[in-house]
């Protein structure tokens, strides 16, 4: 049956939470509905006890900044989405992203902005640089050459901070790989939203890049991404919302949030035939090495234990 609108606006439930508590490695608190305490409270109530804000563009990323020096569970990352640098070098006259209309700035522009994501990635509380990357299913060939030298930057950027390179890749995994070859990776490299297929994750693998899952992983029609997550190592796995972005099932197509890891966390321990709280003790400590914290020290939950949000 067609879930009706007032149905499709409708935070779901709380699930069930987790034994184990995770960190969601990849959310979008500044797009969300409610207020950062009440998101991270209601996270934490399901064992989703650390949270890593992401940065967008010069906005979002001093908003993210911000918010993880105020937050002792929330840490930052800070960049210019691959869809925000040609409209930073060639202007935004439809006014799509949310500055509004912009005129063309220029590759001055560009490294402008690259340097005050430099400056913001040199803050104790910002823990990787990202999301950054290429994107060829939104931005057409006459923006992948902005694109381009603006993944080149973030990649500097991240190897002179010593910082997480977190990566958005659509439609893109040729060239996001011939990048990441051509100006050597930095140490650390997650791959956000994996979308790549089992021969994509096996690269990864081998070199040693994180790989994220969201809910997508979930989707009736994700069989390949699937198929990655059955081959990807445990120790390079990590969850994620992307919030308010791809929402688990069963609730596909209602705002997503923090607190639903824990659906994606359980498909995934399906898929990877393990319990979940060894998933979940698996995603924990390699979130906390990837960012750069120590993971938080929680006493296990057991079966039914109420939870509830204050």
């Amino acid at each position: 049956m067609a879930q009706t609108q007032k149905e499709k606006d409708l935070p779901p439930p709380l699930p069930e939470p987790l034994r184990v508590p995770v960190a969601d490695s990849h959310t979008h608190l500044d797009m969300q509905s409610g207020t950062v305490e009440e998101a991270v409270a209601k996270a934490a109530s399901v064992g989703v006890t650390t949270l890593v804000q992401v940065g967008c563009d010069l906005a979002g990323s001093r908003w993210a900044a911000k918010t993880a020096e105020a937050h002792a569970n929330i840490w930052a990352t800070v960049a210019l989405h691959p869809n925000e640098a040609p409209r930073i070098v060639h202007g935004d006259p439809d006014g799509w992203s949310r500055q509004g209309a912009r005129e063309p700035g220029g590759e001055a522009a560009l490294d402008a902005a690259l340097e005050e994501i430099a400056a913001l990635a040199a803050l104790p509380q910002v823990r990787g640089v990202g999301e950054t990357g290429l994107d060829h299913f939104r931005t057409g060939p006459e923006g992948r050459a902005a694109q381009e030298k603006s993944f080149r930057g973030h990649i500097a950027i991240a190897k002179r901070h010593g910082k997480a390179l977190v990566i958005h890749d659509r439609d893109a995994h040729d060239d996001v790989l011939r990048v990441l070859a051509e100006e050597g990776a930095p140490e650390t490299v997650v791959f956000h939203c994996f979308s790549g297929d089992a021969a994509m994750a096996k690269i990864c693998a081998e070199r040693g890049y994180h790989m994220s899952f969201a809910g997508n992983v979930t989707f009736k029609n994700a069989a390949p991404l699937r198929e990655a997550l059955a081959v990807a190592p445990l120790d390079l796995l990590l969850v994620e919302t992307d919030a308010p972005f791809l929402t688990p099932a069963p609730y596909r197509g209602r705002p997503n949030a923090p607190y639903l890891v824990p659906l994606t966390l359980r498909a995934m321990a399906e898929v990877k035939g393990v319990p979940e709280d060894t998933l979940a003790a698996a995603v924990a400590a390699n979130t906390a090495r990837v960012f750069g914290y120590h993971a938080p020290v929680a006493a296990a939950r057991e079966p039914g234990e109420e939870h509830h949000v204050q």
